[in-house]
């Protein structure tokens, strides 16, 4: 990060092997293993040669009691996709399959990883191709933070509260760290983030630091809901439905300059009923992209291309040629979210002036093709 080259697998070796070479041979990396005590290393079998594949190895780490452990990845080198499908290193809270703290693959090394206990468990699996070094990392035991809970992120069930970056507001706050925060909503609730306070170093890509957000319980590109820097928007709602949660990933390097002042509060909305009972109760129902979206005060006008329409009620629609699209309002803050570029089912109100209105009682959801088949049904559905 920052322009400095990532080491070579030797060079990151080297840091494990902290006595002259001619008094201690290098650490052998085996597939797995149990470590306990305040510090130590671990890495793929055979580093820093090539990972062997088909392998699964779990390694389990407990530092003592009251303590953290905090994960720092000297090196990694595994097959490179976006979504980590074939190789790749997962890392989760205790030693359990339990709260994924984070999945890595290929040459991008995260900040310090923080557990909530004094445990931690890493998983590298790899397929029948291999394409790396490997990686290795070190891991070492930190104390909580002064309130006496996790040092960073955590599993949130409260039905609303708050929550904030280490050290707000009486200091920076620590560099390199990496917190995630996962959020879980009752069966049937959507969440709602409202950002108090928020200053992150600016760029245009967010390549340093940043608040990623995405939907369900686990780091997952392809379920992100935005990634932010600098001043980002005050609200957002998660679509996950009916089980609703969010992970909110905060992410920084050494050479951060501001420090990021940054509180969240969230709070559960209920979306009542399903795709069947709210049909007939909404003036139109339709399938379409979000393609603009212009805020006005405190609501948003969207415009929408039309995928397919189900129910078109008093919505005025606009031709072009073979493609439709209408023009709907977000009223308040406290409404279903649009994001642009994401397609949805949407479901509204629509007065004698053919304007799309989504209330805070609008069923919304993220379209899915698996929705198809019931949307067609209810199209011929007799209200």
């Amino acid at each position: 990060w920052l322009g400095a080259p990532a080491p070579g697998p030797r060079a990151a070796l080297s840091e494990a092997a902290t006595a002259p070479p001619a008094r201690r041979a290098p650490p052998v990396f085996r597939c797995g293993g149990i470590h306990t005590g305040e510090s130590g290393f671990i890495g793929s079998e055979g580093f820093p040669g090539v990972y062997p594949p088909n392998s699964k190895c779990t390694w389990k780490i407990t530092v003592p009691e009251g303590k953290v452990v905090v994960l720092n990845f000297r090196f990694i080198d595994l097959e490179s996709d976006n979504l980590c499908r074939y190789d790749f290193v997962d890392v989760y809270n205790g030693h359990t399959n339990g709260q994924r703290i984070g999945r890595f693959c290929g040459t991008f090394r995260p900040g310090a990883l923080v557990s909530s206990g004094n445990k931690m468990m890493v998983k590298m699996i790899s397929d029948a191709n291999t394409a790396g070094n490997g990686f290795m990392a070190m891991f070492s035991a930190s104390e909580p933070n002064e309130r006496g809970d996790q040092y960073c992120g955590g599993r949130l069930e409260r039905p609303s509260g708050s929550f904030k970056t280490p050290n707000w507001p009486d200091r920076d706050y620590p560099v390199g760290v990496t917190c995630i925060w996962h959020i879980i909503a009752p069966k049937n609730q959507l969440i709602e983030l409202k950002f108090e306070k928020f200053d992150v170093e600016r760029d245009n890509y967010c390549r340093y630091d940043f608040v990623a957000v995405f939907n369900g319980g686990e780091v997952n590109d392809a379920q992100r809901i935005g990634k932010y820097c600098g001043d980002i928007p005050r609200l957002l709602v998660s679509n996950s439905w009916p089980s609703s949660c969010l992970n909110l990933l905060r992410a920084g390097i050494i050479g951060m300059y501001p420090p990021i002042i940054l509180e969240l509060i969230f709070l559960t909305l209920l979306r009542t009923g399903t795709l069947e009972s709210n049909y007939c109760s909404n003036n139109f129902v339709l399938v379409g992209a979000v393609i603009t979206t212009t805020p006005r005060g405190e609501s948003l006008q969207a415009t929408i291309s039309i995928i397919n329409i189900y129910k078109e009620g008093n919505l005025a629609i606009q031709q072009a040629g073979k493609n439709m699209s209408a023009k709907v309002t977000v009223v308040c803050r406290q409404c279903p979210l649009l994001r642009r570029g994401l397609n949805y089912i949407i479901m509204g109100q629509a007065g004698e002036d053919g304007q799309g209105k989504i209330m805070p009682n609008s069923f919304v959801m993220m379209f899915k093709t698996k929705n198809q088949k019931l949307l067609n049904a209810l199209k011929n559905k007799q209200c």
